[in-house]
């Protein structure tokens, strides 16, 4: 069962949720409330981030989705601090017995052995390569990679290997790692999206509020474009009625500093999401909740979120075909999406000892 450690609909100051409901899997539920009689007149107490150590067998998991352009994904962490209200990955918390809300952005779990993992896993006969994207689920760029350094790990794993990556992030950590990403980059190797969902900072720092700010992303763009990193733009969610409108703006920024390609992807609200979305909604934007929602459901067919294969990313209807529309015209002005290049998957060589390079990550 899951407490909610402060009355549900009052914000917690720095974190993205404002409930933590039980998780669906739980037998039992429990959430709390405001009765008037809270001790504390200057609001709820601070939540502390926690993380605990994740055992997982492999490290590699693996998807069919038809909408997804992988079929293979890393990452070192389940959680995110970053706490961004929309995240497609909260409900992936009940599993754990946890909340999809500030249990998700609180109470990390962290894989230690991610690399050794990865070695195993690249260097059994039957392995066959394909470009691994980092981050499909949570920020492999979070807070907590600044002390564990798992994404730093993997990707020298990743090096050794001469094996193709993509990565996606909201923080401006990832520059850190140009040792290891531009020489891959060189090799045709790395491609490195960064999301950028608002110029605002204050509308930024509402809905994603331990992520890098607007300018420290883009700054990371140009860090990495600069240095030659095969670099994209991520409008990700694209929200009508709250941020939609800065699409051409964000693109426009990005193209600024050196990006050559750019994706979207409209607000998706399954299962939890849609109420914790609808609950931060009606804490931080009061005035824009109902006209936001009415919006959502007519890109939905009139409900919260449609899981169809094919529109799930991007909606159906006028304002769904209206999104798509600016945003193509948007990067054809702009020079985005000219060249699409595939990752080099014949230079994989499993190395001939990699044993002493791996007792550097113990």
């Amino acid at each position: 069962m899951v407490q909610a450690p402060h009355p549900a609909g009052v914000s917690v100051r720095g974190r993205g949720a404002v409930s933590n409901a039980s998780g669906r899997f739980e037998r039992l539920s429990e959430e709390a409330f405001d009765d008037g009689w809270a001790p504390d007149e200057d609001g709820p107490a601070k939540v502390r981030t926690t993380l605990q150590i994740e055992r997982a067998r492999t490290i590699l998991t693996r998807n069919d989705s038809p909408d997804i352009g992988f079929d293979r994904s890393i990452n070192p962490y389940r959680g995110c601090e970053h706490g961004c209200t929309y995240c497609y990955a909260r409900p992936a918390h009940a599993y754990m017995g946890l909340s999809p809300g500030l249990d998700f952005e609180t109470k990390l779990f962290f894989k230690p052995d991610a690399a050794k993992l990865l070695e195993r896993e690249l260097s059994k006969p039957t392995y066959r390569p394909a470009s691994v994207h980092i981050g499909g689920n949570t920020d492999p760029y979070q807070p907590a990679e600044k002390t564990h350094r798992i994404t730093r790990d993997v990707l020298k794993v990743l090096d050794a290997f001469n094996h193709p990556f993509s990565l996606i992030t909201k923080s401006a950590l990832v520059v850190r790692d140009l040792d290891i990403i531009a020489p891959m980059a060189e090799r045709g190797l790395a491609r490195v999206f960064v999301s950028v969902t608002t110029l605002d900072r204050a509308l930024a720092r509402a809905m994603e509020p331990r992520a890098a700010t607007p300018e420290r992303r883009l700054w990371a763009l140009q860090q990495l474009a600069a240095a030659g990193v095969a670099t994209g733009i991520s409008f990700a969610p694209s929200i009508p009625g709250l941020n939609d409108h800065e699409m051409e703006a964000v693109l426009e920024r990005a193209a600024s500093v050196g990006v050559k390609a750019a994706a979207y992807v409209t607000l998706r609200l399954p299962l939890e999401i849609k109420d914790l979305f609808r609950e931060w909604l009606e804490a931080a934007r009061p005035d824009r909740a109902r006209r936001v929602m009415s919006l959502v459901r007519q890109m939905r067919g009139g409900l919260d979120y449609d899981a169809q294969w094919g529109s799930r990313m991007r909606g159906q209807g006028p304002i769904a075909e209206l999104m798509s529309r600016r945003f193509a015209l948007a990067c054809d002005r702009l020079g985005l999406n000219r060249t699409r290049t595939s990752p080099r998957l014949d230079l994989f060589r499993p190395p001939q000892r990699l044993d002493s390079q791996m007792e550097l990550f113990g």
